[in-house]
């Protein structure tokens, strides 16, 4: 008797190449929402001890990767100031320590600022980037020490010089304290990002005083943001704009405005500047609505917000500034710039 056809063998087959294009397809979906989703790279955050690898050069071999910690930005600023030319004493000397940016430069001081304790070996670079006037001294990068980092030696700055120089602040290092009736305010600055502003701070501090400077404008988080800044869903963005405003222009010291520098999100905790300075806020919340308007040159350590939350506190008056409804201070509370008095742990 032959043999009754079996039809199960042709459907066998056919499930087994559906099944072969089912894997494909899946695995063709998969590697584009990881294209899509894959992390972008760090992101700005308020957090004082942020970390980031350095990665520098010395005549061709590779420096051990070291840990920068103790920014804001997670690291990922490397500005100078053109035509200053800073001092101090060499770490590494410029004639045979060459880069062709002034990016190398500044990440080989920081590839010398690692650990979580301890001072930087390197707290100053200054760089030769013009070919046509560093001529045989181009791409020099003089690596130094400050006796004094909020206290920086000038050995000559003007349109003639030819160097360009930053500062990096290490864990610890780089803090400055807004004293008020209220608390002091420590402030961790942030010289790699903007470098001009921190220079004005650093001039600020040298006056021992800051007469004139004040906060003016106090604003609580109200019912928009809890109490981590975080927006709350469908809540409106003020008023309340969860800020304390003031302004750092010093009696009798002329103000020069600020070019625009570092622009990220507004983080609880960031300072900026309110244009070009020398009006300035502290912010109490994050401000993604306000993308990248203004230059932050600073964030208040966390321990300390609970201060700047106490001046939004204070009574307040209603005013209303180009349409926009602010409150103001009824008394302003005067500020004055000074040292850390204890390190940060």
């Amino acid at each position: 008797m032959g043999r009754k056809p079996n039809d199960s063998e042709p459907t066998r087959w056919a499930s087994l190449i559906l099944l072969l294009i089912g894997l494909v397809s899946c695995s063709m979906v998969y590697m584009f929402m990881l294209s899509v989703l894959k992390p972008s790279g760090l992101e700005n955050n308020s957090d004082v001890e942020s970390l980031a690898l350095a990665k520098s050069y010395e005549n061709g071999q590779k420096w051990v990767i070291g840990i920068e910690s103790g920014g804001a930005t997670g690291g990922l600023c490397c500005k100078g100031i053109d035509n200053l030319e800073l001092w101090g004493a060499a770490v590494k000397w410029g004639t045979d320590f060459k880069f062709n940016s002034s990016d190398g430069c500044c990440n080989a001081c920081k590839a010398m600022c690692t650990g979580n304790d301890g001072p930087c070996l390197c707290d100053t670079w200054v760089f030769c980037g013009n070919k046509q006037a560093c001529g045989d001294k181009f791409g020099e990068c003089w690596l130094k020490k400050q006796k004094d980092l909020l206290a920086p030696e000038r050995q000559e700055a003007g349109d003639q010089v030819k160097w360009t120089s930053g500062l990096v602040f290490g864990r610890g290092d780089g803090i400055i304290g807004l004293e008020t009736e209220h608390g002091t305010l420590h402030i961790k600055l942030l010289p790699d990002c903007s470098p001009l502003s921190v220079i004005y701070i650093l001039e600020l501090l040298a006056l021992r005083h800051c007469a004139g400077c004040h906060f003016y404008r106090a604003e609580s988080r109200g019912q928009s943001w809890d109490a981590k800044g975080k927006h709350i869903k469908d809540a409106s963005f003020g008023p309340p704009f969860a800020l304390v405003q003031g302004t750092l222009e010093a009696q009798g010291m002329t103000f020069n405005k600020i070019p625009s520098e570092y622009s990220p999100t507004i983080r609880r905790g960031s300072v900026a500047w309110v244009g070009s300075g020398p009006e300035f806020f502290i912010s109490l919340a994050n401000h993604e609505e306000w993308k990248n308007s203004y230059t932050v040159f600073g964030s208040v350590l966390p321990e300390d917000l609970m201060i700047a939350e106490k001046i939004a506190q204070l009574p307040t008056k209603s005013d209303v500034w180009n349409n926009i409804n602010v409150s103001v201070l009824e008394n302003p509370v005067p500020l004055r710039i000074q040292r850390m008095k204890t390190s940060v742990s």
